[in-house]
């Protein structure tokens, strides 16, 4: 018999704010994340094409982090531990002797520390082999995020991370979903992390095409569903929450914020980084989603949306959602949160499932700002510009990724 899973504790640091409650404010102000970046020089000694992001701001790892042990991890990694820790100060969840092997980690990424691969290649090329650093691998590879909040906090049960691109932190949530549901552990700390705003992975995102190149105007720039769109912003932070297992939940007495019900995978098999035009593999993995619930369609009140702001993402998205929800779909508020904190790739579907659950306990759904001259192909309602108060009994979580792979999360309010 499956197990119930409820969340117990939310963390976030996102280009709008470092912690819960700055991020869900400024959602709710409709502020945007994205600005000129700071990180490295975009005109010199080359001139990038694109030259803005959603950068995570004032942020301090040696708040949370010793200095010596900061400068063996990559930012990625500072940003899973930052919300990690609120995320369990949030559940009061402890960690004990007696649970730690019913308590895992579970933090996916879609690149890791892009920093630390070119620093340390630079190196490397001028200096020689004998001057990259020992902690080179340890503080750029995927894994580590889990690894380290895992040693962090003696966790130790399943220890997980999956690098599925844009997808990575929806199915660290999902799996680890599973992992509860079936009994092998009884809490997991999980979602998503990233920090790949690098001289390197901009110029790529770039190369491909998939940027938006609104130089001139970088805070209007994200602009899911809407008719001048023309690409994604990047973004960088980490979106985590704690899964517990119902009635270990109950026992000590947490706050319950919802529970989670369903979740879907699927592929698109189709293109390395264009989604499928009929919006199969979308479609797929919402109903796939809501049969692992089992629920029908019409219980869906919000669908907190992947729409990346890229011409294609956001048109066959559509398509999916009014594939998979019939008449229903023109019923339901569909907002694109990547409006503000721009897409954080692997940890995109972390932050995003945070966004769902809170707009459950909070009765408020965060809108998709920039939109204002609306697209014929898209014609859903997109929460143009202004929260809405609303109920929330189920809000949809959709995370798309290249190389076709997807995956939906099903949350709703917590009734006994």
């Amino acid at each position: 018999m499956k197990r119930r899973v409820v969340v117990t504790g939310v963390g976030l640091v996102t280009p709008v704010g470092n912690s819960v409650e700055t991020t869900w404010s400024a959602l709710l102000q409709g502020r945007s994340g994205v600005d000129y970046i700071k990180k490295f020089d975009t005109e010199h000694p080359h001139k990038f094409p694109v030259r803005f992001a959603a950068e995570v701001k004032d942020f301090d790892p040696l708040q949370f982090i010793e200095k010596k042990e900061a400068r063996k991890m990559g930012a990625f990694i500072h940003y899973a531990i930052a919300a990690s820790d609120e995320a369990i100060r949030d559940s009061g969840l402890e960690i004990t002797d007696e649970n730690a092997e019913q308590i895992g980690t579970y933090i996916s990424s879609g690149i890791g520390d892009f920093w630390a691969i070119e620093r340390e290649h630079s190196k490397l090329l001028n200096d020689g082999p004998g001057r990259v650093s020992p902690f080179f691998i340890p503080s750029a590879i995927v894994n580590l995020a889990s690894g380290q909040v895992s040693i962090r906090h003696g966790a130790k049960g399943p220890n997980s991370a999956t690098a599925t691109a844009c997808s990575a932190g929806a199915h660290a949530i999902g799996d680890s979903f599973r992992i509860i549901e079936r009994g092998d552990a009884d809490a997991m700390i999980c979602g998503g992390a990233e920090s790949a705003i690098t001289p390197m992975s901009v110029a790529g995102f770039a190369a491909l095409r998939a940027l938006s190149t609104r130089n001139d105007d970088p805070q209007h720039a994200s602009r899911p569903f809407e008719r001048d769109r023309n690409g994604f912003v990047i973004g960088e932070g980490a979106g985590i929450v704690i899964l517990e297992e119902l009635e270990s939940a109950r026992r000590r007495g947490a706050r319950i914020y919802a529970e989670i019900v369903g979740y879907g995978m699927t592929a698109d098999a189709f293109h390395i980084t264009m989604p499928d035009e009929t919006g199969s593999g979308a479609i797929r993995v919402m109903q796939k989603t809501l049969k692992d619930a089992g629920v029908e369609p019409e219980v869906v009140d919000y669908i907190n949306a992947h729409g990346t702001s890229t011409p294609y993402n956001d048109k066959f998205e559509t398509v999916a959602i009014k594939k998979a929800f019939g008449e229903h779909a023109y019923k339901l508020a569909v907002s694109s949160t990547k409006s503000m904190t721009g897409h954080l790739l692997g940890a995109a579907g972390g932050i995003e499932g945070v966004f769902s659950i809170l707009s459950i306990y909070h009765k408020r759904v965060p809108p998709t700002i920039n939109y204002v001259n609306p697209d014929p192909d898209c014609d859903l309602d997109y929460v143009p510009n202004e929260p809405r108060e609303m109920e929330v009994r189920y809000a949809l979580s959709n995370s798309f990724g290249f190389g076709g792979t997807n995956a939906a999360l099903l949350f709703k309010r917590y009734e006994e």
